[in-house]
């Protein structure tokens, strides 16, 4: 179990946005003993949270709860539209050479190797991550860039990968990075650290923010 708990954001009678540790899975997975998730904390405190979207588990930051069926289906209807804005930030390995750009490789699963996902030219789905250096830092082995990152489109593990088959993986992903990176730092150092909607009822610009915690 994550040391941290979730915290909650903003919360109104018809959303609710929490601030999601590393290492607690946004919604349960199979198996008992690991049924303890964001949704189910957060349906703690209110019952009828119904999760939009997710993170994975590795990933800490924004989510947004939509609260009922009807707040649900307006919301996911904003993903679909991509009215809803997202931005994270990641320090990657080595030093990206551009200064801002965007990754647009097809992605599907990793034949065998669940639940690893691959560019995959012939049969993956469309996929597009954009990027923007917000610093870089150290050199040689050491080197790392703190990149500001908007996923276009929402495919499993899509800035993880995109990173990854650019040369720059996240630094301590368990999946995509050097064995040796998770040993040493311990966590992904990937945030959702922004998401900005119109609220579906008052229609109202709303925004939030989560420093990264590294």
């Amino acid at each position: 179990m994550p040391a941290l708990a979730p915290s909650i954001v903003f919360a109104d009678e018809y959303l609710v946005v929490a601030d999601k540790p590393a290492g607690l899975r946004s919604i349960p997975a199979g198996g008992e003993g690991r049924k303890d998730c964001l949704a189910a904390r957060i349906r703690l405190r209110h019952a009828d949270a119904l999760i939009v979207h997710r993170l994975d588990a590795a990933t800490s930051g924004l989510v947004l709860f939509a609260r009922g069926a009807e707040m649900l289906r307006r919301m996911n209807r904003g993903f679909r539209e991509r009215v809803v804005g997202k931005q994270y930030v990641a320090l990657v390995h080595g030093h990206v050479t551009a200064d801002a750009g965007e990754i647009a490789l097809p992605l599907g699963p990793e034949p065998h190797r669940n639940p690893r996902q691959m560019v995959d030219l012939e049969h993956g789905q469309a996929a597009l991550s954009r990027f923007r250096v917000l610093a870089r830092e150290g050199d040689g082995e050491a080197a790392v860039t703190r990149l500001e990152l908007k996923p276009v489109t929402g495919r499993t593990h899509q800035l993880r990968v995109h990173l990854m088959s650019i040369g720059h993986p996240i630094i301590g992903d368990p999946l995509y990075a050097p064995a040796h990176s998770a040993a040493r730092h311990g966590r992904m150092h990937l945030h959702a650290m922004r998401i900005a909607f119109i609220h579906p009822h008052r229609r109202v610009a709303l925004s939030f923010e989560s420093p990264p915690p590294f």
